[in-house]
């Protein structure tokens, strides 16, 4: 069986690369701009990181079958719209461009196909239409669509937009496999109480957070605090009755967790707090429910590996992707590019 290789960038922790890496795929250059994240990276790929902006990357050392990666989502994101300071609308329109260093690097080593993701909303911004012309032009054809990882095994509800290019073949990105898991699936095995050993750890909550905890029951949030303990409810949610329903919620046993992003160590962020013990989820459980092996080592401090956790593509995710792209990617090698798989665009095969 070939392995097909690929070049990540924006890589962050892994996670897209752990999902190819486990569909047969190996990573032999990446990209990332923040050290800890790198340095997890490279713990678990084996090879050097380049760690400065995408924009410094002058030669890309490498060939290989794929290029893979996430640009930064903040500006499309809906928790990175409400940011009324100049410089953050600057950043923002900064990273909403990355996509275009991504592309020159797809133009640089023209790979047979390149997978990029990124937040749903991307897929519904001025910028999508431009990622998909500026692609035709380099000879590919654009699938894209928003997949839902819970339909794909991963015990979250978390949604990522994935945009497939190939050359010589159709694009097509994977249906759903119905295998559905819950919070029990992925963290029933683990100690109620953490342990402190490989990232299941726990903070040391106040008496009044915990109290806080103990009044929230599984399934619920911030309105039940409100309703039965007014005494402990923060006098900012009494006065905003309306809003976010996650917010210091607690997860159910039988149900797939809602998205876990980088601060799942705080309750007030989102629901976050663990199905029967009184306190917020691990890093171990956060990592499980993100699907990452417990084998994938973590580099940095709590904070660092938290945002690598949260920021990840879940890797049961990026793994169901892996595997439909190879099986495209096989059955080009058996066609030799000839039948279903060929392009039949005469403009297309100008392009290319």
């Amino acid at each position: 069986m070939r392995k097909y290789t690929f070049i990540d960038l924006f890589c962050g922790a892994g996670g897209l690369a752990e999902g190819f890496r486990q569909a047969g795929f190996e990573s032999v250059f990446a990209v990332e701009i923040d050290k800890a994240a790198a340095a997890t990276y490279e713990a678990n790929f084996h090879h050097p990181v380049f760690t400065k902006p995408i924009e410094q990357l002058r030669r890309v050392p490498v060939t290989a079958d794929l290029v893979i990666g996430g640009p930064p989502c903040q500006g499309f994101s809906p928790l990175g719209r409400f940011t009324p300071s100049k410089e953050q609308e600057t950043n923002h329109i900064r990273m909403n461009a990355l996509w275009r260093h991504f592309l020159t690097v797809v133009k640089r080593v023209q790979p047979l196909a390149f997978v990029m993701e990124n937040v749903p909303e991307f897929l519904r911004s001025a910028e999508f239409p431009r990622v998909k012309r500026a692609a035709e032009k380099l000879g590919y054809l654009i699938a894209a669509d928003v997949l839902r990882a819970v339909d794909f095994g991963v015990p979250q509800c978390r949604r990522r937009g994935f945009i497939l290019g190939t050359r010589g073949f159709i694009p097509a990105l994977p249906q759903r496999t119905g295998e559905r898991k819950t919070v029990r699936d992925a963290i029933g095995d683990l100690a109620l109480e953490p342990t402190g050993i490989d990232w299941h750890i726990g903070r040391n909550p106040t008496p009044k957070s915990l109290l806080r905890y103990r009044a929230i029951p599984p399934g619920g949030n911030r309105f039940d605090l409100m309703r039965t303990r007014p005494e402990l409810t923060p006098g900012c949610w009494i006065r905003k009755r309306t809003g976010s329903t996650d917010v210091f919620g607690r997860l159910r046993w039988d149900r797939p967790a809602l998205t876990i992003r980088t601060e799942f160590f705080k309750p007030e962020k989102g629901c976050y707090l663990h199905p029967q013990a009184d306190r917020p989820i691990t890093h171990r459980e956060a990592a499980r429910l993100q699907t990452f092996p417990d084998s994938f080592i973590f580099v940095g401090s709590k904070i660092e590996v938290a945002k690598q956790i949260g920021n990840a593509v879940p890797p049961k995710l990026a793994r169901a992707v892996a595997e439909h792209l190879r099986v495209l990617l096989d059955m080009r090698e058996q066609t030799g590019c000839r039948g279903a798989f060929a392009i039949r665009s005469p403009a297309a095969l100008t392009l290319a």
